[in-house]
């Protein structure tokens, strides 16, 4: 049986999608070049389906979640404070699995940062 291998992109619509660029560059160092690609670090993926009428993405009209693997979430989640973005002031801790914080970017897309255990 033939599977898939990983990632290989991830597609958001955007009003403005430069600035929408930009903000992830700036604010969560993601630092892909001019067609997108971007050469990220080894590690695990979570790939879950959570109920229709989850509260955990924020919006009900987001159908998806970006999470994405830190290294340190305390100061990401200050680095993200410093230049002004809409960061959840809840961080979890799950035994085992890590800890997460939440930040929405500037099309009101709500992330998951997660530094594993």
């Amino acid at each position: 049986m033939e599977r898939v291998l990983g990632i290989g992109g991830h597609f958001m619509r955007a009003d403005d999608p430069a600035a929408l660029s930009t903000w992830y560059r700036d604010c969560l160092g993601l630092d892909a070049d001019e067609h997108g690609l971007w050469q990220q670090e080894a590690g695990p993926t979570v790939f879950a389906a959570f109920p229709a009428d989850t509260d955990y993405f924020g919006s009900r009209t987001q159908r998806t979640m970006l999470n994405f693997r830190v290294r340190d979430l305390d100061a990401m989640l200050a680095q993200l404070r410093a230049k002004g973005a809409d960061v959840d002031g809840e961080t979890q801790e799950m035994d085992g699995v890590g800890r997460f914080g939440w930040v929405t970017d500037p099309e009101g897309n709500r992330i998951e940062l997660w530094q594993p255990a």
